[in-house]
């Protein structure tokens, strides 16, 4: 086995098929070990850098909205934060077995039991590619019209320029997207850390003695600042495959959560400051006007490049995805019908305002699937020790994962037990389960 880890600038990786500024060639097929390379702390940078968006900021100012004090916040913040060791772990069956999560995923639901999963993820992964999209468009329409240029024509090439930097990333591939999560994470890091800096002392933390979130604030708070960490569930292999099969479990753990984690807080504390402090119900424009004339311009160039960073890997992870099920392309092409859904989606999104709202509530509620999907996945992964027929991954009709006509019972049963369990307690804005007022409006 061969082992090329990365030079020390991060440029070359040694490995024909995954270079930098390259066309990847390898998509969901197992990559053999003499092509794997690099080492556990590259996935610091990838998660610390994909984290760096301005969601957990309107995260953490959704936790202050649903009745939480400045410290109650933060304590739901830092839980949150400490899921991503759940999501790093995952990351190691890609090393075992050299393939993305969601054929990983087949061992425990089969080969066709894995397929309605997966295209309701692509969805997912689509839809949220499109948020952030948006979300880095507006900001950058805002430097604009600052700049004197407004109207639909400034819409349009701010939309142009979003796509364009993250379809570029995701199509050369898996190395390009940790070179550039890297050094984009430099900058951001540097410009999110003044934005803390400034918000953070105006916070109001002294307790609220009126104030009484009850379970459905405290619950509301949880699920809105999980739903981060956990839409990473189906991805995390995606980004440990070209690791060494040798790479020990800690160390991958480690360095990933250790990077999502430190982003996600220290942006949702950001959000949790300023929500106490100012209106929030637009969150650019709320955090905007706690600023310094001079960070203005910097802040809203921090959350262009934060939707980009989190986009980038949703739109990579999409390309995979649909090579899971079943399309007969690259990788390199397959990405293609994600971007070209993303760009049609953005479109509607920035001149239909409805689309918007409509989208973030069927993505809301897809978590009836995605919890227990993810939990089941986890389990599965658990109970085998990571221990999975690589090659029997890829095989159709036959093969130690075909179980019964392609399907797994005893996942399938588990993904259905606890669909029903989520639905039943689940709040959101297109279905409230039945046992959600029982439970004092608990969201489970």
């Amino acid at each position: 086995m061969a082992s090329h880890p990365p030079d020390p600038g991060g440029i070359r990786t040694g490995v024909t098929g995954d270079e930098v500024f390259r066309v990847e060639t390898h998509g969901i097929d197992p990559i053999p070990d003499e092509e794997r390379h690099g080492g556990p702390r590259d996935l610091f940078w990838l998660w610390f850098g994909s984290n760096l968006t301005f969601t957990y900021v309107i995260n953490g100012a959704l936790a202050v909205a649903f009745g939480l004090s400045f410290w109650q916040a933060t304590a739901v913040v830092v839980a949150s934060g400490l899921s991503f060791a759940v999501i790093s772990a995952a990351g190691l069956s890609g090393s075992r077995t050299g393939t993305a999560t969601l054929v990983i995923s087949r061992a425990a639901f089969g080969l066709r039991g894995n397929l309605p999963a997966g295209a309701l993820n692509w969805v997912v992964s689509i839809g949220y590619t499109i948020v952030n999209t948006v979300v880095g468009t507006l900001a950058l329409e805002a430097l604009l019209a600052d700049a004197g240029w407004h109207g639909e024509p400034a819409r349009a090439l701010a939309l142009l320029v979003a796509l364009a930097l993250t379809f570029a990333v995701a199509m050369w591939g898996h190395a390009t997207v940790h070179l550039a999560e890297r050094w984009l994470a430099y900058v951001l890091a540097a410009g999110f850390a003044v934005l803390l800096v400034l918000l953070l002392p105006g916070a109001d933390r002294a307790p609220d003695p009126a104030a009484a979130p009850g379970a459905a604030g405290w619950s509301l708070a949880l699920v809105v600042m999980l739903a981060g960490p956990f839409s990473y569930l189906p991805m995390p292999a995606d980004y440990t495959r070209y690791l060494p099969r040798d790479t020990p479990l800690r160390s991958l753990t480690w360095y990933g959560a250790l990077g999502g984690f430190v982003s996600s807080v220290a942006l949702g504390v950001a959000g949790v400051a300023a929500a106490t402090q100012t209106d929030m119900t637009d969150p650019v424009a709320g955090a905007e006007g706690l600023l310094p004339g001079w960070f203005q311009p910097v802040f809203l160039v921090l959350v262009l490049l934060g939707s980009v960073t989190n986009s980038i890997l949703t739109l990579y992870s999409s390309s995979l995805n649909l090579q899971v099920l079943g399309v007969p392309w690259s990788r390199a092409r397959a990405i293609g019908i994600s971007a070209a859904v993303t760009a049609l989606g953005s479109l509607g999104a920035l001149f239909y305002a409805d689309f918007t709202s409509s989208l973030l509530g069927f993505l809301s509620l897809l978590i009836i699937v995605f919890a227990p999907w993810g939990g089941v996945f986890l389990a599965d992964m658990l109970l085998r020790r990571c221990r999975y027929d690589a090659a029997a991954l890829h095989l159709r009709g036959t093969g130690a994962y075909h179980y019964r006509a392609g399907f797994h019972p005893p996942g399938i049963a588990a993904l259905l037990t606890g669909m029903a369990f989520a639905a039943l307690t689940c709040d959101s804005e297109l279905w409230t389960g039945p046992l959600v007022a029982p439970l004092g409006g608990a969201d489970l």
